[in-house]
């Protein structure tokens, strides 16, 4: 996986790919024997509140398992993780090289990096059940994957991309005011995390809060100018709410 970004990102510096291949390099092994990012950070589509499409959404829906089995909340003893701080740093260039991208096709690359590092929490105990609720989640059981979510922000209160996820839950379930606060809690945690902004923008647009939604949109295009879908509703709600396109 990392390999493969390193060889379609070419316009990043090359210690910033280092770094990104160094860093995805150490995903938990929980998430590399399905698809290392698990599902993509959850989002919300152009055309409605309805999920992105991911890797195993055409899946056809399966039985539930029996039961949630959790590992244990104490994680083991495991080998070189990415240290925060390096992880923090190259993110904030990601986000920087995100920002000035030219072009959407240069962007996609980066922001798909940028995904893959905000799912990497350095636990194998989150890693196995961030891919727990993913394959849930893909299976449309949305009552499990919410217990594997609830235990992931018990165990990593501070792990943005779990609030992010189980927000996409409650989205599901129509919960759309623990979607909210939800994404709130993981936009506390990583400002920058333009996927919890587009789900928050989303909810906000279609609950009439347009004000606040085109807020959120502004603040996306800030982020990823090339976010789908995110140019054209800010200029929609900028008609709307200012009387003018932005």
């Amino acid at each position: 996986m990392a390999a493969s970004y390193v060889c379609r990102m070419r316009r990043i510096p090359r210690l910033a790919l280092a770094a990104a291949a160094g860093l995805l390099a150490v995903a938990t092994p929980a998430l590399a024997q399905d698809d290392p990012r698990g599902i993509p950070a959850p989002g919300l589509d152009a055309e409605g509140l309805k999920p992105l499409p991911a890797p195993h959404n055409n899946l056809p829906p399966v039985p539930a398992p029996p039961g949630a089995v959790f590992p244990s909340a104490k994680p083991k003893q495991e080998g070189a993780k990415p240290v925060p701080q390096d992880r923090d740093a190259l993110l904030a260039e990601l986000y920087t090289h995100l920002a000035q991208a030219p072009d959407a096709s240069q962007a996609a690359p980066i922001a798909e990096t940028i995904e893959s590092l905000w799912l990497q929490s350095g636990s194998d105990t989150i890693g196995v059940l961030m891919a727990r609720s993913a394959k849930a989640i893909n299976e449309q059981n949305n009552d499990l994957a919410l217990q594997f979510l609830d235990a992931v922000v018990e165990l990593a209160p501070d792990y943005a991309e779990g609030w992010n996820r189980r927000a996409y839950v409650f989205f599901l379930q129509n919960n759309y005011e623990g979607a909210v606060g939800d994404l709130r809690r993981a936009l506390a945690l990583e400002p920058n995390h333009f996927k919890a902004l587009e789900g928050l923008a989303r909810i906000l647009r279609d609950s009439g809060q347009k004000k606040s939604a085109l807020q959120a949109y502004k603040q996306i295009l800030k982020i990823n100018p090339f976010q789908e879908g995110a140019k054209q509703a800010a200029e929609e709600l900028s008609v709307e709410v200012e009387g003018q396109g932005i």
